[in-house]
């Protein structure tokens, strides 16, 4: 058994022993679903929400392909979540609803808070199962382990901790998440720029023109082309492209403040100040992660161009774009193959924390809506508390087995990632509905619900045709576009889908008014 295993297997069963002893914190579903929470606990919980696979494996590969602008990602969602402090979390705290639907309830009504319910558990799954892949991915890429074995063991050991202390445990747990994440990057950054030799190295190395010898032959033994690029556009912050880095941020200003599994935590905290102050903080806590994940996939890059780090694994799959980065790097951390082991286990570890401090709010957060904007608001809301309690638990255990039989499923399907980010396109866009049901007098009921269906019906449908229609360039790469422009991403489309129809449905069926008497 490997170091790295035994460090992971060490890990997630710390992980289980503390969810479980939060259980006796658990007795009843107000602190299943959580209640009277302080400012790190919130700060904990909501940070798993922004800083998952995405912030550590997603980002090193744009900072291996692009540099230090990948770090927007992080950046852009720690605007948002400073923009729900600022400007939201009072309000939403004073309304007393433990879910987003159920704010949407009080502005629109409860049909509205049905359909938001289904669309946004139906994201909160999608980004479940996003972070089941990355899970399953990590143990058969870097441990050697099966797949579908890896993700079934994960996934038992999520629903096992979630299950028995709900957002007790989500808290409990999230604290040492977030410092393992935060240390394992460190450590491994630290580690890849001793073994390039110090920070000038790194700079120098970061430069194509610089690439060895031996990693020209072996690149075009593959006949993959040499990227020529200075190494000062890796720290160009825009790099990424500005349609990118403005969809993001668009996408996190709206979408933090309709993250269920980001924002129940503030909907449970002890009072309206203590609210603030965590999203406040979180916002400053998730914004730098990316530098230091980004940095990470150059440090990838510069080993990759002077020739140390060529290739991914022991059938010498060569290196050529920054999937491959961070698990390569986690490998060839450091020269001395004990230390390597160590180190490497420790990033591996961050990088589960990570994971597994996104799952267990993404399906506890699921299991929340459905139990109590559908099941105790809709179809009985005459249950008793016991029955909510164990209706919370059966449909978060049944949100974690979707997640996982869904990984296992679509493993293959490569562009499943791209149809996450369109359901964060979804998201961001359902705020837009609920500001004109805060601020627009006139905003309806059916106005709302036949907005968000058409939001999601173009929100995907934008994506799906960004991911088929292509024209070939003159290098011979597939370019993909989007229906209007290809700068008209689907956080454009969705954004203003929901403005638009939900003010002409709102216009063409507007309040009933009450007759006067006669």
């Amino acid at each position: 058994m490997s170091i790295q295993l035994i460090i992971i297997l060490l890990y997630i069963a710390v992980t289980v022993v503390i969810g479980v002893l939060s259980m006796r914190k658990s007795t009843g579903s107000d602190s299943f679903h959580g209640a009277a929470l302080g400012i790190f606990a919130i700060v904990a919980a909501s940070t798993g929400e922004w800083l998952g696979g995405t912030a550590t494996t997603g980002v090193s590969e744009y900072g291996f392909d692009f540099g230090l602008s990948g770090a927007w990602y992080t950046i852009a969602n720690g605007i948002g979540v400073m923009f729900l402090a600022l400007c939201f979390a009072k309000l939403y705290r004073s309304l007393n609803s433990v879910t987003v639907p159920g704010i949407i309830e009080k502005f629109f009504g409860v049909k509205a808070r049905a359909v938001s319910s289904i669309l946004l558990t139906i994201v909160m799954l999608a980004v479940g199962l996003s972070q089941m892949l990355a899970a399953g991915k990590l143990g058969e890429t870097l441990l050697g382990l099966n797949f579908n074995v890896t993700v079934i063991v994960f996934a038992i050991a999520f629903i096992i901790y979630t299950l028995c202390g709900g957002m007790e445990a989500v808290a409990s747990t999230a604290k040492m998440h977030l410092f393992a994440m935060y240390g394992g990057v460190i450590i491994g950054l630290i580690f890849a720029v001793m073994k390039l030799g110090g920070v000038d190295a790194f700079m120098s190395a970061l430069n194509s023109a610089n690439i060895s010898e031996n990693t020209k032959a072996a690149l075009a033994a593959a006949n993959t082309p040499v990227t020529e690029a200075a190494s000062g556009d890796y720290f160009n912050m825009f790099r990424i492209g500005v349609p990118k880095v403005s969809s993001w941020i668009i996408a996190s200003l709206l979408g933090a403040c309709t993250a269920q599994a980001g924002i129940q935590p503030v909907l449970a905290a002890k009072d309206v100040g203590s609210a603030r102050k965590a999203c406040i903080i979180t916002a400053f806590v998730a914004a730098p992660f990316g530098i230091l994940t980004a940095l990470l996939g150059m440090a990838a890059k510069a080993l990759f161009n002077n020739g140390t780090m060529v290739y991914a694994d022991a059938a010498q799959t060569i290196i050529v774009n920054g999937k491959n980065a961070l698990p390569t790097l986690m490998m060839n951390i450091h020269p001395n193959a004990v230390l390597s082991g160590i180190v490497g286990g420790i990033v591996l570890a961050s990088i589960l924390a990570a994971i597994i401090s996104t799952v267990s709010p993404i399906i506890l957060s699921a299991g929340t809506m459905v139990t109590k904007d559908i099941y105790q608001r809709i179809l009985k809301p005459e249950a008793s508390d016991k029955q909510v309690l164990f209706m919370s638990r059966v449909t978060t255990a049944l949100s974690g087995v979707i997640c996982a039989v869904s990984a296992i499923a679509l493993v293959n399907l490569s562009k499943i990632l791209d149809i996450v980010y369109a359901a964060y396109s979804l998201r961001g866009a359902l705020f837009i509905v609920v500001l004109l049901g805060i601020y627009w007098k006139a905003a309806t009921e059916k106005g709302a619900c036949w907005s968000m269906v058409c939001t999601g019906i173009v929100a995907v449908g934008w994506k799906v045709y960004n991911m088929t229609v292509f024209t070939i360039n003159e290098a011979g790469s597939k370019v993909y576009h989007y229906p209007i422009a290809d700068w008209f991403t689907e956080t454009y489309a969705a954004v203003l889908v929901a403005l638009i129809a939900t003010i002409v449905f709102s216009l063409v069926f507007p309040k009933k008014t009450l007759r006067a008497a006669s």
